[in-house]
C-alpha cells in the first residue's frame, strides 16, 4: 500500500511527489489525462519558487530550459510607444539569488520534475481517474472509473479547480467567476516578430498579447479580449479569430500567424476552498484555490502548497509526528492563499487601469508582492519567537530563511546557506563560539533530523561568514541559535546557550530518535 497517493500531475502534484520520494515515502502519482498534454499555460515560477526548485535539485534544469522575461513593448493603433523591463536594475543579491520569474513553458517545467521523480523510480500513472473516496481508521480506500481500487494511507488532490478529490470531499469552493472578463488563449506560431519582445496591443476596443514561448523557434503564447458576434456574444476561439483579432490590433497581415493549439477561454475566476485537510486527505494548488492570472501567482502558489506539505507529510508517515502537524498545512496555507487571492485581484484592477492609457501594459501587474519572497507564517503555531532576553534579529519565526554565501571552514571552498538546507531535515545554524555545546548536544539528541552547522564558532559543519553576508542577512550581532525548518522557514531564533528552546520546539513538531524512545 502507498503511504501517499497523488491525484493530479501538474507542478502542484509533481512538487509534493519528488519532495516525498526523496524523502523515502512511498508515494503514488496519477492523473486521469491519457497523455501529458504540451500545454503552455502558466508562465513559470517567480523567484520563491525558484528556491523551492532548487532545493528540490531542478532549478539549473529549469533556468537553462527557459528565458528570463523580455521587454514589454506597448503598442496603441498599431504603433509602439513604449517600452518597459520591469526588471532593469534588478539582480541578484546574497540573500536572495532569484530576482524574477522564470518563463518557461508549463508542459516543459512539468517534464522536467517528471524526470525528477523517476531517478526516484515513481512515474505518473495515466488514465486514472478517481471516482470515490473512503477513509477508515488508518487508511483510505480510492475507487477509480474503471472499477479498480486501490488503498493509502493518505491522498493529496491536485487535481485542478475542478478537483474530483474536493467534490468527493464535499467541501465547498466559494468565491465568483466574472463571465465579462475573459480572454481567449493558445500556442501560435507568428512570422516577422522580434523574439526578444513581449509584445502587447492595447486598444480601447480590445487587446493582443504575444509572449514568445522559450525552447521553441517560432512559438508564441497568444491572448486577447474575444471577438464578438452580431449578438454580442463572445466569439470561441480559433485560429481564423486569432488571424482577425492580430490584423486588427497589430496592423500586420493576419496570415503571419498560424498553427495554433491549445486553444481556451480564460475567465477570471476567484475562489478559495473552505477547508485544506479533511481527516487523511488534504487539498494543494488549484483544487484549493485559484485566483486572477494577474501576477502570475496561481502555479507558484501550488508549488509552494506541496512544499509546506511534503515534510509535514513525511514525518507524519514515518512515525516521527503526531497526525496534528498536518493541521498546520491548512493553518499557514489557507490565510497565504486568501492574501494571494486579494493580490491578484489588486494586480488586475492596477493592469486594467493602466492599460486604459497609451504606454500602460503588464508590467503593471508586477510588484514585489508577487515574488513570494516577503511571504511568511508568523501567525503559525510553528512560529515560535525566542525569549524576551534572546538575540536581536532582523527575521522574526516564520519568516524565510534568506540565503548567503559563506565558506566550509575545513576545505575554504564556497558553500551558501542553501546548500545546507536542500533536503530532507531542519538545519540548526549556531553562530559564534558560544553555540558549540548546544549544538553537540542536538547531534546527540536528533541525529538526522536535524542537520547543525557552526558559523564562525568552529564544531559541527564549521562555516565561515567571511563576507558578513549570513549574519547580515539574519540580522544577527551576537552568539545564536537559528533553527530552519525543512521548507526553508525560521522556526526559532534562540540564545547561543539555550539548547532547551530548541529541543522544545523541535519535541513539539516531530521526535528525534532518542526522545522518542524515552516518552
Amino acid at each position: 500500500m502507498a503511504d501517499v497517493l497523488i491525484v493530479g500531475a501538474g507542478p502542484t502534484g509533481l512538487t509534493l511527489a519528488c519532495d516525498l520520494a526523496r524523502r523515502d515515502i512511498a508515494v503514488r502519482i496519477v492523473d486521469k489525462s491519457l497523455d501529458f498534454p504540451r500545454s503552455s499555460r502558466a508562465k513559470g515560477p517567480n523567484p520563491r519558487s525558484l528556491e523551492v526548485l532548487e532545493d528540490l535539485g531542478v532549478a539549473d534544469e529549469v533556468l537553462a530550459a527557459g528565458s528570463t522575461p523580455p521587454p514589454m513593448r506597448k503598442y496603441r493603433g498599431g504603433v509602439a510607444i513604449a517600452d518597459a523591463d520591469p526588471f532593469e536594475g534588478s539582480g541578484p543579491t546574497p540573500d536572495a539569488p532569484y530576482d524574477r520569474s522564470w518563463l518557461i513553458a508549463q508542459w516543459r517545467l512539468k517534464e522536467i520534475l517528471r524526470a525528477r521523480l523517476a531517478e526516484y523510480g515513481v512515474r505518473v500513472e495515466l488514465g486514472a481517474e478517481v471516482t470515490g473516496l473512503v477513509e477508515a481508521d488508518a487508511s483510505v480506500t480510492v475507487a477509480f472509473a474503471d472499477g479498480s481500487e486501490t488503498g493509502t494511507a493518505y491522498v493529496v488532490g491536485c487535481d485542478g479547480a475542478h478537483s474530483a478529490v474536493r467534490k468527493l470531499l464535499g467541501v465547498p469552493f466559494e468565491g465568483r467567476t466574472t463571465q465579462e472578463q475573459m480572454m481567449v488563449c493558445g500556442d501560435v506560431e507568428v512570422e516577422g516578430l522580434d523574439r526578444g519582445i513581449w509584445h502587447q496591443w492595447f486598444d480601447e476596443d480590445g487587446a493582443v498579447m504575444l509572449c514568445p514561448i522559450p525552447g521553441t523557434r517560432s512559438g508564441w503564447w497568444f491572448q486577447a479580449g474575444p471577438e464578438t458576434d452580431a449578438a454580442g456574444a463572445p466569439v470561441p476561439p480559433s485560429q481564423e479569430s486569432f488571424r482577425r483579432l492580430f490584423a486588427k490590433h497589430s496592423g500586420l497581415p493576419g496570415t503571419r500567424l498560424s498553427n495554433a493549439t491549445l486553444l481556451s477561454t480564460y475567465r477570471v475566476n476567484e475562489r478559495m476552498a473552505g477547508r485544506y485537510r479533511v481527516g487523511r486527505v488534504l487539498l494543494a494548488g488549484d483544487a484549493a484555490h485559484v485566483h486572477a492570472i494577474a501576477g502570475g501567482l496561481g502555479m507558484n502558489t501550488g508549488i509552494q502548497d506541496a512544499f509546506n506539505l511534503g515534510w509535514k507529510l513525511a514525518l507524519v508517515v514515518t512515525g516521527r509526528a503526531g497526525t496534528g502537524l498536518l493541521d498546520t498545512y491548512e493553518e499557514e496555507r489557507l490565510p497565504v492563499a486568501a492574501r494571494t487571492l486579494d493580490l491578484a485581484s489588486d494586480r488586475l484592477r492596477e493592469t486594467l487601469e493602466a492599460i486604459k492609457k497609451p504606454g500602460g501594459g503588464l508590467d503593471a501587474a508586477n510588484a514585489a508582492e508577487t515574488t513570494g519572497l516577503d511571504g511568511n507564517y508568523r501567525w503559525s503555531s510553528l512560529a515560535r519567537d525566542g525569549a524576551a532576553d534572546g538575540p536581536r534579529a532582523r527575521l522574526r519565526a516564520g519568516d524565510r530563511a534568506p540565503d548567503a554565501p559563506c565558506r566550509d571552514a575545513g576545505t575554504g571552498t564556497r558553500v551558501r546557506l542553501f546548500e545546507t538546507f536542500a533536503g530532507p531535515h531542519f538545519t540548526l545554524l549556531g553562530f559564534g563560539a558560544g553555540a558549540a555545546q548546544a549544538l553537540r548536544q542536538v547531534v546527540a539528541e536528533y541525529g538526522d533530523l536535524v542537520r547543525v552547522h557552526a558559523v564562525d564558532g568552529g564544531g559541527h559543519g564549521g562555516l565561515t561568514d567571511d563576507e558578513g553576508h549570513a549574519r547580515s542577512a539574519y540580522g544577527i550581532t551576537e552568539d545564536a541559535l537559528v533553527l530552519v525548518r525543512p521548507d526553508n522557514y525560521v522556526a526559532l531564533i534562540a540564545r547561543a546557550t539555550d539548547h532547551g528552546a530548541v529541543a522544545d520546539h523541535l519535541d513539539r513538531t516531530a521526535l528525534g530518535r532518542s526522545r522518542r524512545v524515552s516518552r
